[in-house]
């Protein structure tokens, strides 16, 4: 029997069959399988999709109220993972935006989609739901036909239409876009995962979110920027002069101040006030020196400065004199 401690099984003994690569047809299905999930679920909620749906730069379908809830909850543990389980069947496909967690960063990473509504149908999974339709050639827009958005006005199409009708604005709002901005919803192609990573790459080298608003903590660029550009050789020319007119202004100043000196000490107009007041000032700075000059004399009381030393007396050779006895 083995693997009961008596014996140690090999390998070779234990896999039986090697694991095989998916045939075409079996990565044909497990693909569609995927692209009806998305289809028809939130990958957040695990609920079914129902209007108002949103999308992110992948082209991933969320409910916007399961996208509210995921926003407000509390970073941690949780949240990482709810973030991670809900890319699980796409992750590895789009290296620069990362997981749905990554993605979803505020309202602003998102677009919300206007779908056509067409006739409902009955489905096992969830019942009844509403079909959605593309507004120009009425087909429906699901995992068998390849669907796109365009941002940021949210309008979706079938993709041959956007690729067939020349021109660069919306068929329903009139709104301008850029080819850049057409979002194919779902994407499966690799050329097409490939473009949505260079759009998000450069978006953030602009400061920009999915829905080309302002990413939060980027700065603000200057209405006059090129301006001020043009405007440096100017400003140093200028700085240049005004530095050597400034110097000038100094020296005349300099020159100057021996005129003007007795008005500006007094700061006074009128010239009997002001020799009042430079006799006060003159009287004031000679009582300084000589308070500088001069100790006071209640300091000088306290030392001794006579060079007459007091008389040792009896206590000259105090240390030095021996016992005597005395005359009887």
């Amino acid at each position: 029997m083995g693997n009961d401690g008596g014996s140690i099984p090999k390998r070779r003994e234990l896999v039986k069959e090697a694991a095989k690569a998916l045939t075409t047809s079996q990565a044909k299905e497990q693909l569609s399988e995927q692209q009806e999930y998305h289809w028809s679920t939130c990958p957040l909620s695990r609920k079914p999709l129902a209007a108002p749906v949103v999308s992110d730069a992948a082209g991933t379908l969320y409910n916007k109220d399961s996208v509210i809830e995921f926003l407000l909850s509390e970073d941690g543990r949780e949240k990482e993972e709810t973030g991670k389980v809900a890319d699980m069947k796409r992750d590895g496909e789009f290296a620069e935006l990362g997981c749905a967690g990554d993605r979803l960063k505020g309202l602003k990473d998102v677009v919300e989609i206007k779908f056509e509504v067409g006739k409902e149908r009955t489905t096992e999974a969830s019942g009844r739901r509403e079909t959605w339709v593309c507004p120009i050639t009425g087909r429906e827009l699901g995992p068998g036909a390849k669907a796109v958005y365009i941002v940021p006005c949210g309008h979706s199409f079938a993709g041959s239409v956007v690729k067939e009708v020349a021109g660069s604005v919306c068929l329903q709002c009139n709104e301008p876009y850029a080819e850049n901005d057409v979002i194919p919803i779902l994407p499966t192609a690799p050329t097409d995962i490939a473009r949505l990573n260079l759009r998000v790459r450069t978006l953030r080298e602009k400061g920009l979110t999915h829905a080309l608003k302002k990413a939060p903590g980027s700065k603000k660029r200057k209405k006059n920027a090129d301006k001020e550009v043009n405007g440096d050789s100017e400003k140093n020319g200028t700085a240049t002069k005004s530095k050597s007119s400034s110097d000038e202004d100094k020296k005349a100043k300099l020159k100057g101040n021996g005129e003007k000196k007795e008005v500006s000490d007094s700061g006074l107009k009128n010239s009997a006030t002001a020799s009042l007041t430079r006799k006060v000032m003159e009287e004031q700075e000679e009582r300084n020196k000589r308070r500088k000059l001069g100790q006071n004399e209640n300091v000088k009381s306290l030392f001794n400065t006579s060079s007459n030393k007091p008389s040792a007396g009896n206590s000259a050779d105090y240390m030095t004199r021996g016992f005597s006895i005395g005359k009887k």
